[in-house]
């Protein structure tokens, strides 16, 4: 597929709010699951993505989301179930594959090169050519217009991105993905160390990216980040779904209940509770037994003496 000149492969428009051509989801998996020999990582998994849609996945450490993540993003295949992009059953070889499809991945790591500009790191692999040599004006430009249009201000487009914050830098790698082509938007965990400022930051550019068209798949444990921005829930526990909600099905409260563990709480309590009543039973037992025995638990005064 041909390209305009000086515009970067993969570079196209994202789609309008509301699902994909035709109603259907950007991204759909029914039924997936992953398995790693006799591991299964994941299992029986449902779940959508529209257009102008955010999604997010929320589990605890081992739910399964690390595993998610690299079946959409092309890293992995499926075991079992199948996924479709824009309605057609995709296997992707490759995350290149993936993203040539409009699926762009940003990790915790986020990718950058802390003492490159970030005008660099923006184009970093895509780089704007003017005959053998880069076109520096032009991705300057390029990169300033297009974090304008996110909402971020930067005093300097030459800085290094080292210099940034935390959230400013993964506003930068948002950024990136939707200017190179992206369809669906995977965020891992972007919020996970930022302070509630940064994170306040982040969660308005994601509000931003799904205004813009994208479907975005939100990847958190934290309940309170996930839903002022959510539109669809999907919980994740040791590999598998523990409930898949829109909003309007589900309070704040309610969701972090089901993140803090829900009826495996009030299980444990119960068990707690009959365990502590084992022990005061066993205890009282024990005093009956002494006392039967003729012991006394008053202090040897002679011994205390010597």
């Amino acid at each position: 597929m041909s390209t305009p000149q000086g515009t970067p492969a993969g570079k196209h428009h994202a789609p309008e709010a509301g699902n994909g051509r035709s109603g259907v989801p950007l991204v759909r998996l029914v039924n997936a699951g992953k398995r790693y020999g006799a591991v299964i990582a994941l299992h029986d998994i449902n779940m959508e993505v529209g257009a102008g849609e955010v999604t997010c996945v929320l589990g605890d450490n081992g739910a399964g989301k690390s595993t998610l993540i690299k079946i959409i993003a092309g890293l992995h295949a499926p075991s079992t179930g199948s996924y479709e992009v824009e309605g057609t059953p995709v296997s992707f070889s490759s995350p290149r594959e993936a993203l040539e499809h409009g699926i762009a991945t940003v990790y915790q790591d986020l990718a950058v090169v802390a003492l490159m500009p970030v005008w660099r790191n923006f184009f970093l692999g895509n780089e704007v050519r003017k005959g053998p040599r880069m076109d520096i004006g032009a991705m300057r430009k390029m990169c300033k217009d297009e974090l304008l249009a996110m909402g971020i201000d930067l005093r300097d487009v030459d800085q290094p991105i080292g210099t940034l914050s935390g959230g400013e830098r993964q506003c930068v790698a948002i950024s990136r993905a939707v200017h190179f082509g992206a369809k669906v938007l995977i965020l891992d965990e972007p919020t996970a160390a930022l302070g509630v400022k940064q994170s306040g930051v982040v969660l308005k550019y994601i509000v931003q990216a799904r205004e813009r068209g994208l479907g975005v798949i939100f990847i958190t444990h934290n309940p309170h980040h996930a839903y002022p921005v959510g539109d669809r829930f999907l919980l994740l526990n040791r590999g598998a779904s523990i409930g898949n909600y829109e909003k309007n099905q589900v309070t704040r409260d309610e969701l972090t209940g089901l993140m803090a563990g829900g009826s495996e709480l009030e299980q444990l309590s119960h068990e707690l509770e009959s365990a502590g009543g084992a022990v005061a039973d066993l205890g009282r037992s024990m005093e009956a037994d002494v006392e039967e025995l003729g012991i006394s638990h008053q202090p040897d005064a002679e011994s205390d003496a010597r």
